[in-house]
């Protein structure tokens, strides 16, 4: 029986999708512990715009790598399995990013042995305080990051359903770049809102300085959604002829009742 579960086409894309999904989503959150300048990393001086009177770099987070692939993959799934096979994996995705830095709290207290906390990478005088200041993000940047991911798909979800009852089939461009940029507006100024003004762990940001830098964060993530739009139509073309004309219309009529 598992084996003929597996076996169908649907089932199998949507254990590839939601794969891809979460694996994704917990890297961006790994990973976005490291900061990096953009314009140097291209190259160039560092853009210093100004914005509600701060200056403003694109010194991001490392994981904007991924996010826009996390909210293109939201896209797809909500094409063939509808707002329920998003939320599903919606809610998954959050309940094991909140198991993973679980057991990065408790790999931090573990005890270090000897020979590995000092001088065992080279370069890196003290292991165990770098192990530390990797995983250890603050508590107020999981927090945030995790309701600005909710909110954020559910918003993501309804501005992509509306499109395409208003639309049909046809413009998946529009359906999937404006749901995507409406939802990485909410996600990029929640993050910044609940971690650095309502809820810091340190000293509060003033309110022209969140709104600042997400206004920047949002410029960035903006132009990748447009970059990426293309690839959007190379999956889809990629999931149609994987489950063939039939399947996937019929997937996703029922994705469009499935609310």
């Amino acid at each position: 029986m598992i084996h003929n579960i597996i076996k169908d086409k649907s089932t199998r894309l949507f254990i590839v999708l939601g794969g891809f999904f979460i694996t994704n989503a917990l890297l961006a959150e790994i990973i976005g512990v490291k900061l990096f300048s953009l314009e140097k990393s291209l190259g160039f001086e560092p853009a210093n715009l100004v914005f509600f009177g701060n200056n403003f770099s694109f010194n991001l987070t490392a994981g904007v790598m991924l996010w826009p692939v996390v909210f293109i993959m939201t896209d797809i799934i909500n094409e063939y399995y509808g707002p329920r096979g998003v939320r599903l994996l919606s809610f998954l995705t959050i309940i094991l990013i909140a198991y993973a830095f679980l057991m990065f709290s408790a790999a931090i207290g573990l005890t270090p042995a000897d020979f590995w906390a000092k001088d065992y990478f080279n370069g890196v005088p003290d292991s165990d305080k770098a192990f530390s200041g990797i995983f250890g993000q603050s508590q107020s940047i999981i927090i945030a990051s995790l309701i600005a991911f909710l909110v954020s798909q559910v918003l993501d979800v309804f501005v992509f359903h509306k499109i395409k009852e208003a639309t049909g089939e046809k413009k998946i461009w529009l359906r999937a770049t404006v749901s995507t940029l409406v939802s990485q507006l909410i996600d990029s100024f929640l993050v910044l809102f609940i971690a650095f003004y309502a809820l810091p762990q340190g000293k509060a940001w003033p309110l022209s300085q969140v709104l600042s830098t997400c206004v920047g964060n949002y410029m960035y993530k903006f132009v990748i959604a447009i970059i990426m739009t293309p690839v959007i139509y190379l999956v889809h073309a990629g999931i149609e002829r994987y489950l063939g004309s039939g399947l996937a219309s019929e997937m996703k009529a029922a994705a469009m009742r499935r609310k």
